[in-house]
């Protein structure tokens, strides 16, 4: 491929259609990227060369024979880790399942691959996808493809690198308190949390059941919009799942009503970030949607909630390894697990109750708005080494930090997308939310379709990062 910018699905599947783009030659491109990458970025724990060959050779076997399936015929793509995928190993970025390969595919890789998508390898993530940093003690951490010293997010980072530096067209990752959204802001993509039981989450190793979320990560926003066409089908594991009509992505934003909730949302974010988002409000009103401001009360609580709903339920997925074998955890994980060991019934349940409430708040607080603008995080991607951000004059722990603006959005169970909407003054990216009412995924992919058409942060490309890394050595 002669530009990287160019690698969505939306360019290229046309092009295979058409027969101008080899999947095979597509294919061998990225196992090429990653071959180069892989030292640098470590966006993989598993690369699949002879199976991503095999199935790009009969998709173009198919093409050729006029079986096209779809826009996702021959479309290389990575995989977080955590889903399951047949006689290829499935680790959850752990050493309790270094050596475990499922029998079966996960219900939304199998609807990618009947698809026609083809498989380049499974992606690093934060050990059990429980963390928002990528920084695994066991596979190593995933680098910000923009500057490789600094985190990629997680618990998707490594799906969210991959896409950023073309060493796949397309990711498919997991969100349970933002693990989709953080990275794609993070490494400046598109990453979509769909409503929750939009997809199906048969085959995903869990992380916390009532808050996980499966959809997908890309360069694009119609890129997305065909991944979760594909992943949404009906289920009796998605109980909401169903298509979406594509067609009306493109149509105009005049008169939509979005709403800004400045109270909780806005009250602590980086100068660059505040710039960024302000300036991306002024776009949207230039597109004629009509800006509100809204009032969500009880915004502080999403931490702690959150918090005990997921405790208690990695904990029970994981007390009979924890009792077994704690050495095989990495020291993060092992300790927030055991902190939950002694978690009441009372306090799960209370939270649960609390959650329930929360939710219907944000859904009221849609009646009057059809979607939430809001920062997806509240600072630019932290460096590795550092476990504390600062915040005006007030330093903080960067996990809650980079997890308070999305939780609210797993909580209720509301779809969410994150979207570039620009750079940082050391040239990191800065990522747009849009949160919509329950199962309308279509007006928030069409909002940030109109936005995304009307700027160009989308279309930047980091630089070679394998430079970026002797810049930052030398």
């Amino acid at each position: 491929m002669d530009n990287n910018d160019e690698l969505t699905i939306s360019n290229l599947a046309p092009l295979i259609r058409r027969r101008k783009v080899s999947p095979v030659e597509l294919t061998n491109f990225l196992l090429n990227r990653i071959q180069h990458l892989q030292p640098v970025i470590n966006a993989y724990i598993t690369i699949t060369p002879e199976i991503a060959i095999s199935q790009a050779k009969k998709a173009e076997k198919e093409i050729i024979q006029g079986k096209y399936r779809g826009a996702l015929h021959g479309i290389p793509i990575s995989v977080k880790d955590l889903f399951y995928t047949s006689g290829i190993r499935t680790t959850a970025g752990s050493q309790i399942l270094k050596r475990y390969i499922p029998k079966e595919n996960a219900a939304a890789v199998d609807r990618l691959l009947e698809s026609g998508c083809i498989l380049l390898g499974k992606t690093n993530l934060h050990e059990f996808a429980y963390g928002a940093t990528n920084i695994n003690p066991h596979y190593g951490p995933v680098h910000n493809p923009w500057n490789v010293a600094h985190i990629s997010g997680g618990s998707s980072g490594g799906s969210a690198a991959s896409v950023v530096s073309a060493q796949t067209v397309a990711s498919l990752g997991t969100d349970t308190g933002g693990s989709i959204r953080i990275p794609a802001a993070a490494c400046g993509c598109v990453g979509l949390k769909p409503s929750y039981g939009r997809v199906s989450l048969k085959g995903v190793i869990p992380l916390a059941g009532s808050l996980d979320h499966a959809g997908p990560l890309s360069r694009c926003v119609m890129d997305a919009a065909l991944l979760f066409e594909a992943i949404a089908g009906r289920d009796p594991w998605a109980p909401y799942s169903g298509k979406t009509a594509l067609s009306t992505i493109k149509k105009n934003i005049k008169g939509l009503r979005i709403g800004i909730p400045k109270q909780y949302f806005f009250s602590r974010l980086q100068p660059d970030v505040r710039q960024a988002v302000s300036a991306a409000l002024a776009i949207f009103e230039q597109l004629g949607a009509g800006i509100c401001e809204i009032n969500l009360k009880g915004m502080g609580l999403t931490a702690s909630l959150a918090a005990d709903i997921t405790a208690g339920e990695a904990f029970a997925y994981h007390a009979k390894w924890l009792n077994r074998d704690p050495q095989k955890y990495g020291e993060d994980l092992r300790s927030r697990l055991e902190l939950s060991r002694n978690m009441s019934a009372l306090t799960y349940i209370h939270a649960q109750r609390e959650r329930a409430e929360y939710a219907e708040m944000m859904e009221q607080a849609l009646d009057s708005v059809q979607l939430l603008l809001t920062p997806t995080l509240p600072v630019t991607a932290p460096r590795i080494d550092e476990e504390y951000v600062r915040m005006g004059k007030v330093r903080a722990d960067i996990r809650p930090i980079l997890l308070s603006l999305t939780r609210p959005a797993n909580l209720s169970g509301l779809p969410a997308l994150s979207l570039p909407c620009g750079f940082s003054s050391e040239g990191l990216p800065i990522g747009l939310q849009l949160i919509g009412r329950r199962c309308d995924e279509l007006t928030i992919l069409r909002a940030g379709y109109a936005y995304e058409s009307a700027t160009s942060w989308h279309n930047r490309f980091p630089p070679d990062p394998k430079q970026t890394q002797m810049q930052i050595q030398g």
